[in-house]
Formats: structure tokens, C-alpha cells, sequence
């Protein structure tokens, strides 16, 4: 089990690893050894541990993690060994699950304040009359 929160868990069996030659350091060792992780979280969308309107929402946050099924591809090749690079897919996907929980709240449209708007004309009164006061008063030249 895979914690979330405290309320949401995701099941180890709807997650499916895959291993590969990763690129990056390792030296020799990086022929030999699959150390890059790949996690595919197959029923990303059909499962009841997380609502529907924060998977859509991670849809529209996460577009290029979702396959055209509605899986979940994760990989990570930042460590060299495998059981590193598994806890660091492991944490992007709940870090994913947990900015897609956090509903946004919705902006209130307000006006500007009958104050504010004097305050403005005021200094832009003033800027004027002060910009009016250095010009030379004279002739036309």
C-alpha cells in the first residue's frame, strides 16, 4: 500500500514496475545493471481511492504523464540503484496525488474602492501641476 494521506491509500497491485539501462553515472556498472525504474499506475482513472474531480485535475496539471489508455507513467533514472530510483517514482506519484487533492479556491472579482479612485485622479492631478509648473511660461518661440 502505497500511503497518500491519511484517508487515501493506493494498492500495490494496481502498480506495475519495469526496469531499464539507465543513462547518466555509473561508470561501467551502467551496462550491466537495470537501474532506471518505470512505474505505470494502470487504473489511474477507475480507481475509488482518489475522486474523480482530483484525477481530472491531475489530468490538466499533469498532462504528459497520462497515456492515451488513462495510465500513469512515472520514471526515474536519478540514483544508480534500483530500489533508490523506485522510492523516488514512489514520491513524484505522491506528490502528484497530493497537488491534485488541493481543490483551488475560486477567485472573487472585486471593485476598485470610490477612495482609491480619488486617490489616483488626486496624484494624477498633482503629477500634472507639477510637470505644468516647469514648463517656461513666455512667448511662442
Amino acid at each position: 500500500m502505497l500511503p497518500i494521506t491519511e484517508t487515501i491509500t493506493i494498492a500495490d497491485d494496481e502498480l506495475e514496475w519495469s526496469f531499464a539501462r539507465a543513462g547518466g553515472p555509473g561508470g561501467q556498472n551502467v551496462n550491466k545493471v537495470a537501474s532506471k525504474a518505470v512505474l505505470r499506475w494502470r487504473s489511474a482513472t477507475t480507481t475509488a481511492a482518489i475522486p474523480a474531480p482530483a484525477i481530472a485535475r491531475m489530468k490538466t496539471t499533469f498532462p504528459s504523464r497520462f497515456t492515451t489508455e488513462g495510465d500513469v507513467v512515472i520514471q526515474s533514472q536519478k540514483y544508480r540503484d534500483q530500489e533508490r530510483n523506485k522510492e523516488d517514482c514512489l514520491l513524484k506519484l505522491t506528490e502528484m496525488v497530493r497537488v491534485s487533492l488541493v481543490e483551488p479556491t475560486v477567485r472573487k472579482k472585486t471593485k476598485v474602492s470610490r477612495g482609491a479612485k480619488k486617490r489616483r485622479v488626486a496624484d494624477k492631478r498633482r503629477n500634472s501641476d507639477k510637470k505644468q509648473s516647469r514648463r517656461a511660461s513666455g512667448g511662442d518661440d
